[in-house]
């Protein structure tokens, strides 16, 4: 009941927006005063303002209270694609998923009516799926349209203009990224990554059979002169980073490189896939190089993942319309299609406000766990880490003397699970003398204990 009042109070309020009495940049009542005004409890006006500010109609403003943005403006009118027949292999999979046809022969499932009396469906009901029927569909194939507007209006706030249509969801950010290397990779195709750097993302390319190309990264980005000389060598289609709280160093990289990167990839034809895990909970004013690109020849990669749940698995890529439609018959080919439950649980929390209270704690709690990991790691004498910049990770050089495989080896006999760097590495040099260490797990007394010994004062 207060779910349903609220909702009806958040479209009022949409409507006085609509048509203009309430102006951009006025503000809303009190939760008090709104819930004397309404007849309702301050928890549905609470409720009703959450959604208001999740479909960007308002923003809060901290110690403030809630004011309106200006109005969002219509949907363009894109035509729906008209399908006469299954043809092909793409077309049969796709009409089974968008069900333009009443009569449907072809189909390669049960009616969802001939599931009614599983007790599945009390499940689909608990989590907020929508319809009864919802949960047992297939859904979109491109993903739950309320969770794409929703990521669209996020982006939104990161300068990222991309459309509903413009973002196809996946099961996480990994499979965005597979979805990627099986549209653009062929068998010895040059592709440039990070190094150190994601690597997931070096396993893909090595399954795909590619011809994996290394460019050293740096506290401030990549190394341009590298960059460019690895272009000119290689004439490489695609390069891959994670410029913001990257993985594993937990740097991230300068405007200056970012724009740097933009250039050289406009003079060589170059797209780049900028892999954004932590996107959630950056401030809100970090560049992307999807936002000072406009999409042009960047592919933006997130994922709700990494800020609700591994088990989760739910990401999303944003690009141009043509690219995603492509990827998203790559996606019907392998996968069929994603979870509506999944899609439709996060929505809801996006909707309730509940995703954006999880975040600005997350943030805060990260935070503080980064700027505790390096005084730890400090205070036994590895004095060389870099601050994390709002991501999960730090990056602990080693010093010259320490076998990190053997390292490794030595902690997981006394219960330790270390990351050693070479593993983010494509060249056995040094760049890999290092430990990725989780700032979640950082001032651990054991593990501080265990590096004292075996690396600040071996022998001693």
């Amino acid at each position: 009941m207060q779910t349903a009042r609220a909702q009806q109070i958040a479209d009022r309020i949409i409507g006085q927006i609509e048509q203009g009495d309430l102006a951009a940049g006025s503000r809303l009542p009190s939760i008090r005063s709104a819930a004397e005004s309404f007849g309702v409890s301050k928890n549905t006006i609470i409720d009703a303002y959450d959604r208001l500010v999740a479909t960007g109609y308002v923003r809060p403003r901290r110690g403030s209270g809630f004011y309106v943005e200006a109005a969002r403006p219509a949907r363009p009118d894109i035509k729906p694609e008209h399908f006469t027949e299954a043809v092909d292999l793409v077309s049969l999979l796709r009409e089974q998923l968008n069900q333009h046809y009443e009569v449907r022969a072809g189909d390669g499932r049960l009616p969802a009516s001939w599931m009614e009396n599983a007790d599945i469906r009390r499940q689909f009901k608990r989590i907020g799926t929508g319809n009864d029927s919802d949960g047992f569909e297939y859904g979109n194939p491109q993903g739950l349209m309320g969770l794409r507007e929703d990521i669209s209006r996020t982006l939104l706030d990161r300068a990222i203009n991309a459309h509903p249509d413009q973002i196809l969801l996946t099961f996480g950010a990994n499979h965005a990224l597979d979805l990627i290397v099986r549209h653009f990779v062929d068998t010895g195709d040059p592709v440039l990554v990070e190094t150190p750097g994601y690597y997931p993302m070096f396993g893909k390319l090595r399954l795909q059979r590619a011809r994996t190309i290394g460019v050293p990264r740096g506290p401030e980005g990549l190394d341009i002169e590298q960059l460019e000389q690895a272009i000119r060598t290689y004439r490489p289609r695609l390069l891959f980073v994670q410029p913001m709280a990257h993985n594993p160093t937990g740097t991230s990289m300068s405007l200056q490189n970012m724009h740097a990167v933009l250039r050289i990839a406009e003079q060589h034809d170059l797209t780049i896939i900028e892999d954004d895990p932590f996107g959630d909970i950056l401030p809100r004013a970090t560049p992307h190089l999807a936002s000072l690109d406009a999409l042009n020849r960047v592919i933006y990669v997130g994922t709700f993942s990494k800020t609700l749940s591994a088990s989760l698995r739910c990401g999303y890529i944003a690009a141009s319309r043509k690219l995603i439609h492509s990827l998203t018959d790559i996606k019907m080919l392998t996968v069929v299609n994603g979870s509506s439950a999944i899609e439709g649980m996060i929505h809801e929390m996006i909707i309730r406000g509940r995703y954006r209270r999880h975040m600005t704690r997350l943030r805060d709690r990260v935070a503080k766990a980064g700027a505790e990991a390096v005084t730890a790691l400090g205070s036994i004498g590895l004095n060389q880490v870099h601050p994390p910049t709002g991501g999960y990770y730090v990056w602990c050089p080693l010093p010259g003397h320490v076998d990190t495989v053997e390292l490794a080896h030595r902690a997981s006999a006394q219960g330790i699970f270390l990351a050693p760097g070479h593993l983010f590495t494509l060249a056995n040099d040094e760049s890999g003398q290092a430990l990725r260490i989780n700032i979640a797990h950082a001032r651990n007394p054991r593990l501080l204990e265990f590096l004292r010994k075996e690396v600040v004062e071996p022998g001693g």
